[in-house]
């Protein structure tokens, strides 16, 4: 099934500024809250919707790809999910991605059945930015790459826990063990509860006894770790995918980062790139021209005959299908233009010039445009079919 557009979940244009795309988003999400639609599944995959394009839109990088690229360029094909496969959002992460939406407050701030979200604070690992450079042939046919990546990982010496070996952890006495802290104010339509981060713990709702003496308690260390990028065909400069869980590792044992991976394209020696077609210029002699030749083209497999017509002018393209680039996550391909340049010689010696002299007045070098060669227009038409 095909994804909705993301301004449309939305119910806004797409010139929409950030405190529309807030607005919008907050009344979706009140709309398909699970509290107010308990058992319903509708409602909470509309729910899951709308947190999705909001976390897309709000972000002015994936926003601008969005725009340019749709679904793909944000690491989602139209009909399907994350090339690297990143998996979907539960609402839990939605509360916490989005907590100044919702609000600190009951149930992410809107109230609907007075429960009160508890469960201690998850942390998580901040993302990465990385850029990888990539050939045209590459690009065609995918490709594993390893890359090196310097980042917080897991403390060896502790496991993550941030506790001295043989620790043990303790409550929080602050939050007993819940990781909020509650507090009861008295307004002019009754009493409120708000609920805030416990100050003591840190959301964690425990208390490490003895921090390890290698990460000093963070469950962390600075560390490289080589990472298997796989990268689909079709890749575009300026395109960012996201490899999850790969970014930087969590604080004492929560949830890692994800890694984004900006592409840009290695500039080939003679095929130039216009979306998923490939363009060539090819340059050959009058009389080749005149009378047809054949000649190696580059492609993305290699070198390939090519045969030029007699009589060909120059202004000539010639499409060869299907050997461009693949679009991303789809069997479609672009084409190969090969456009035709008749080059004249800047320079002749006396018996060039004695042989051309005799052709000069001939009638079939005299310029026929109504009998052979077509229109400019004609050569537009044909180029773009």
């Amino acid at each position: 099934m095909a994804k909705r557009d993301y301004y449309e979940i939305l119910d806004v244009p797409k010139s929409a500024d950030e405190q529309e795309l807030k607005k919008a988003y907050r009344k979706m999400a009140i709309k398909h809250h699970p509290d107010k639609n308990p058992g319903d599944k509708a409602a909470e995959d509309k729910f899951k919707e709308a947190a999705e394009a909001y976390e897309i839109l709000s972000d002015a990088n994936k926003r601008a790809q969005y725009d340019r690229f749709g679904h793909k360029g944000v690491g989602g094909a139209s009909g399907g999910g994350n090339p690297f496969g990143g998996g979907g959002m539960n609402v839990d992460d939605i509360f916490s991605q989005f907590g100044d939406i919702f609000g600190q407050g009951n149930f992410g701030g809107f109230g609907f059945g007075g429960q009160q979200q508890q469960g201690r604070r998850v942390n998580r690992g901040t993302n990465l930015r990385i850029k990888v450079k990539l050939t045209l042939e590459e690009i065609a046919a995918g490709v594993e790459k390893k890359i090196k990546v310097n980042k917080f990982v897991p403390c060896k010496v502790c496991t993550g826990t941030g506790a001295d070996k043989g620790s043990s952890f303790s409550t929080c006495n602050t939050c007993k063990g819940a990781g909020r802290v509650n507090r009861i104010t008295n307004t002019i339509l009754g009493q409120m509860q708000t609920a805030s981060t416990c100050p003591a713990c840190e959301g964690e709702g425990r208390i490490i006894a003895s921090k390890c003496k290698s990460c000093h308690g963070d469950g962390v260390v600075r560390d490289e770790e080589v990472i298997t990028l796989n990268i689909p065909a079709g890749v575009g400069e300026g395109m960012q995918l996201n490899v999850a869980g790969k970014g930087n590792a969590a604080p004492r044992g929560g949830v890692s980062g994800d890694l984004i991976v900006g592409i840009e394209e290695i500039e080939h020696a003679e095929l130039k790139r216009d979306g998923n077609n490939l363009y060539y210029n090819c340059y050959i002699n009058f009389a080749d021209a005149a009378l047809g030749t054949s000649i190696e083209i580059p492609t993305l497999e290699g070198k390939a005959k090519f045969k030029i017509d007699a009589g060909t002018q120059s202004g000539k393209v010639y499409r060869l299908r299907g050997k461009g680039l693949p679009e991303v996550n789809s069997y479609d391909r672009g084409d190969l233009m090969v456009d035709v340049n008749v080059w004249t010689p800047q320079q002749l010696n006396a018996e060039e010039r004695i042989i051309l002299e005799r052709f000069k007045e001939a009638q079939n070098f005299t310029p026929q445009p109504g009998k052979k060669e077509k229109s400019f227009f004609e050569r537009m038409k044909e180029y773009f079919h």
